[in-house]
């Protein structure tokens, strides 16, 4: 596929302090991909490299094409940015800045018109569209700079904490959003957040940074097979059943964890092998009740790469790639 971002052997420095360290990641055409780490991890400066910002220490970018070092502003210039912090002039209304940042883009009138109004409805704005920017409350900024962002149907965008400060009802419309246009328009997305249920619903591949270097990328499948090379089941037995450490013999079985005679959670090698263990456990003269497949979710596999990190378990650039 297109790759429409590629990043090679990235690195960064503020003075002495080296911000980001060896990055290397492609974003394909299409694609949700998602920058997570804690604060300080360098994602936040790995966007403003990728815009032309800032100039890299070392190490290659290509964004659609344009090398953000001397084509910054063209990058700009067809891409949707959301910052960390709403970049609106508070003095102006609603509207007024919609329709200056339409001007800046070279929208004809009549657009800049129809996408403000369609922009400010689609954000529960349309009411306030006459107020001073500077009147509203974190929240109401954060939708106008999404609409911003968004004004020119940009092919590819960049959203730093699109949903912080939102309300549950915001934060929803903007998932909402930030789908649609994948969907409709073909355009690509990347999000830097600290929201993990978020990037779990959206994403299609991830970069789990720490300290300006990569502690994994992938897919979600792929980063769980970092914590976890099986999956797990959730088993409920209609009675209690005793030969518990005679699971371990069955076919596909990697290991255990006993609740009580009665429920088990069992980790198999993979959901191919979940009639086959099934089998195995009724042979053993099991009533199985309940049985759930149990996906990791995102925030445990965050979690453990993160302390794996801190425990110095993985190596620099490890993950699946």
């Amino acid at each position: 596929m297109e790759k429409i971002i590629e990043v090679s052997h990235l690195q960064h420095k503020y003075g002495d302090f080296q911000a980001i360290q060896d990055l290397t990641f492609s974003v394909e055409h299409g694609e949700v991909f998602g920058l997570l780490g804690p604060n300080g991890a360098g994602k936040t400066t790995t966007v403003r490299l990728l815009n032309g910002m800032f100039e890299a220490s070392g190490g290659t970018i290509s964004v659609m094409g344009f090398d953000p070092k001397n084509a910054g502003e063209k990058i700009r210039e067809n891409a949707g940015i959301l910052t960390e912090t709403p970049a609106l002039y508070e003095r102006l209304t609603a509207r007024q800045n919609l329709r200056f940042f339409g001007v800046l883009a070279g929208l004809a009138d009549r657009e800049i018109e129809q996408r403000t109004e369609e922009l400010l409805e689609m954000f529960g704005l349309s009411q306030r569209g006459n107020d001073r920017t500077g009147t509203f409350s974190k929240g109401m900024k954060q939708r106008l700079a999404l609409s911003r962002a968004w004004l020119t149907h940009p092919k590819l965008l960049f959203l730093d904490e699109p949903t912080s400060g939102l309300d549950p009802e915001a934060a929803v419309q903007v998932r909402e959003l930030i789908a649609d246009v994948r969907q409709q328009e073909g355009t690509t997305v990347l999000i830097c957040t600290h929201n993990l249920d978020e990037a779990q619903r959206l994403c299609d591949r991830l970069l789990i940074m720490r300290s300006g270097s990569t502690l994994a990328t992938g897919s979600l499948s792929e980063l769980r097979k970092l914590v976890s090379p099986g999956m797990w089941l959730d088993v409920q037995f209609l009675s209690p059943f005793e030969p518990m450490d005679r699971i371990r013999g069955v076919n596909g079985v990697l290991s255990l964890d006993v609740r009580s005679l009665k429920e088990v959670k069992i980790e198999v090698q993979s959901e191919t092998m979940i009639p086959q263990v099934v089998s195995g456990l009724v042979a053993l003269g099991g009533q199985i009740l309940r049985l759930q497949p149990q996906e990791i979710p995102l925030e445990q596999v965050y979690l453990q790469l993160q302390n794996s990190s801190n425990n110095g378990h993985m190596g620099h650039n490890g993950g699946a790639k």
